[in-house]
């Protein structure tokens, strides 16, 4: 079973305010059928299909999610970023992945 919540963030943090209604439908669907980490597995098709939307424009939805901070997405994945990890976004520009060897150095970093 899978169980998410969106974030009151969204609308305190003006996410919302910086998004279209197709990128609020993107981002309601990818929260939704997330897994732990935030990776959706959905194929662009079935998401097209799903959300009713044409390939271009949910390759602009996608990019401006990426541009929001709300996603990264590196073919085929999707995953939802937090919202709450400005120490973690100072290093990166929103949408961007890190290495693992930054990502172990962040956990480091939180640990001690």
């Amino acid at each position: 079973k899978q169980f998410s919540w969106l974030d009151h963030r969204l609308v305190r943090d003006h996410y919302i305010d910086r998004s279209s209604h197709s990128a609020a439908a993107l981002y309601l669907f990818l929260v939704t059928v997330a897994d732990a980490q935030g990776l959706s597995y959905y194929s662009d098709r079935v998401i097209s299909q799903r959300l009713d939307m044409d390939a271009n424009t949910l390759a602009q939805t996608r990019k401006e999610l990426i541009r929001i901070g709300l996603i990264a997405y590196q073919k085929p994945l999707y995953q939802v970023l937090a919202l709450d990890t400005p120490t973690k976004t100072k290093n990166t520009c929103p949408g961007q992945f890190q290495s693992l060897a930054q990502i172990f150095k962040q956990i480091g970093e939180g640990a001690s």
